[in-house]
């Protein structure tokens, strides 16, 4: 077959075959959410910390962090799968809880530009379930109220959320992650002041293991552990 006559056909069999759907992957299969699924990271050479998410029901599932010589942490962070979204509804510690409702939600592009407002009540939006193929910013503000007194902390929390790349860690290679970089302000024990300032990090998630591959964290001070076993419970 003549080289054009074959460039033809290709062409032909190209315009009539049926379209293949992208796949496209999802927070779940990252992070392992929906799964009895732990890990540890270490920093130092030694244990830094641990990790356990914990399913509820189909959608809801809380994830606990802490010390492994003193598991289990009272404390665990409850998210919800709401259509396209991942959201925070709150957590549990010091024997209460604690709802995060946002003021002010909005979306925008890797550099937080060209922001839209998508929401100004309700919980927060954390994470698109669904991961696009480009990066895009969060942000939010809103308060955080104890269910057992009433006290309240506005908060303001800005992401950036990073599509799927090649990660490797020093104990962990040749594996493919998200990174969500992230900064976390507040007023806590200055209930009505400014908020300030009280984190800022990158955390790597690695497909098919979970949480923590990587924490780099900026502020209050640089520190860096990285992830070496994951396992289910």
């Amino acid at each position: 077959m003549g080289a054009t006559l074959l460039a033809a056909v290709t062409a032909t069999a190209a315009t009539t075959a049926p379209a293949q759907a992208a796949v496209t992957e999802n927070w779940g299969q990252y992070s392992r959410m929906m799964e009895r699924s732990a890990g540890q990271h270490w920093a130092d050479g030694q244990a830094a910390g641990q990790w356990t998410w914990k399913p509820l029901s189909a959608d809801t599932s809380e994830v606990s962090w802490g010390d492994p010589k003193k598991w289990p942490p009272k404390s665990a962070e409850k998210f919800i799968h709401s259509g396209d979204w991942v959201m925070l509804d709150g957590w549990r510690d010091n024997g209460t809880y604690y709802t995060v409702r946002v003021t002010k939600e909005q979306i925008g592009d890797a550099g937080c530009g060209n922001l839209r407002t998508i929401a100004t009540s309700g919980r927060q939006h954390y994470v698109k379930w669904d991961i696009p193929g480009q990066a895009y910013c969060l942000k939010a503000w809103g308060k955080i109220t104890e269910q057992s007194s009433g006290k309240v902390v506005d908060f303001g929390h800005t992401q950036i959320w990073h599509p799927p790349a090649p990660c490797s860690n020093r104990y962990l290679q040749n594996q493919t992650c998200i990174k969500q970089w992230e900064s976390w302000w507040d007023n806590q024990g200055e209930p009505g002041g400014p908020i300030t300032k009280k984190l800022e990090r990158d955390q790597h998630i690695a497909r098919g293991k979970g949480m923590a591959f990587v924490i780099q964290q900026f502020f209050p001070k640089p520190w860096k552990s990285e992830a070496r076993s994951y396992w289910n419970w």
